[in-house]
């Protein structure tokens, strides 16, 4: 099993993803391509079945900080958040992102 890594890289793919959300759960992985701690992450995440979102934190700050103010979640690296209905859902960082809750999320998605 292996994730459907898409990046998102405009403000339109993230207003898209936040529509998306209201009719199945998505997940965004931050990704800084300079982080030991994140590449390792994005090791694990990338086993999840399912698509994964990622922003690159070097080239699209800018779309985490808009993550920021739609959801009061504060920006970390690496950060994984689960987005349903608009709201999140789910929301870890560095060691603490369990791929098998990102699976979780998008498992209950195709099942109902």
């Amino acid at each position: 099993m292996n994730a459907n890594l898409i990046k998102v890289e405009t403000l339109e793919n993230l207003e898209t993803l936040f529509i998306e959300s209201h009719r199945a759960p998505i997940v965004i992985f931050k990704h800084s391509t300079t982080c030991g701690i994140s590449s390792g992450v994005l090791r694990e995440v990338s086993a999840v079945n399912g698509t994964i979102h990622m922003i690159i934190l070097q080239t699209h700050r800018p779309l985490s900080n808009e993550i920021m103010v739609r959801t009061g979640i504060r920006h970390e690296s690496p950060q994984a958040i689960v987005i349903k209905d608009g709201q999140s859902i789910y929301s870890a960082s560095h060691y603490d992102i369990e791929p098998d809750k990102l699976q979780y999320f998008l498992t209950a998605a195709t099942a109902s």
